[in-house]
């Protein structure tokens, strides 16, 4: 079993784009979404996967991922994931060492960009692009599974 090792930060500008290598349409759908794990499925065109994750320590949560095909992805969408489902586009932006992954959010979501970068250990340093602003890493409002059940839309001014 894999691990994933992330920080998480708002972004405040749309410079990314500039950098940016690709642009990817995703869906995502949750089967589950529990502190102790979340099931998700995503489609990008005809690729999809079916993610396990458990809970964050730190920056570090236990995930286990395989390859499914765009039929399943669909049918698992349309008949288990109804109204626990999101749209986004995710830009690929390499620097240096890492690559970085802009999430810019649809519908019931949209307004929200994050930028997430994973690590390969949780000490490893990381140059933040001056489009990166505050770090929200741990802060579950920003889950993906969170989301789906409380859209940023619906949140406060105050948020």
């Amino acid at each position: 079993m894999g691990v994933e090792i992330e920080r998480k930060f708002l972004v405040r500008s749309q410079d990314f784009r500039e950098e940016a290598e690709e642009a990817i349409q995703m869906v995502q759908g949750y089967l589950s979404t529990t502190p102790e794990h979340t099931i998700r499925v995503r489609r990008t065109g005809e690729e999809a996967r079916l993610t396990i994750k458990g809970p964050a320590r730190g920056l570090v949560r236990p995930e286990f991922e395989v390859e499914i095909t765009a039929v399943m992805a669909g049918q698992l969408l349309a008949h288990f994931c109804q109204g626990r489902t999101l749209t986004k586009t995710r830009y690929v932006v390499p620097r240096g060492e890492v690559v970085w992954e802009v999430d810019v959010f649809d519908g019931e979501n949209q307004g929200l960009v994050v930028a997430e970068v994973e690590l390969s250990r949780p000490d490893q340093e990381v140059d933040l692009p001056a489009w990166v602003g505050q770090e929200v890493t741990g802060d579950s409002r920003y889950y993906n599974a969170r989301l789906v059940e409380e859209p940023y839309q619906s949140w406060s001014q105050e948020e």
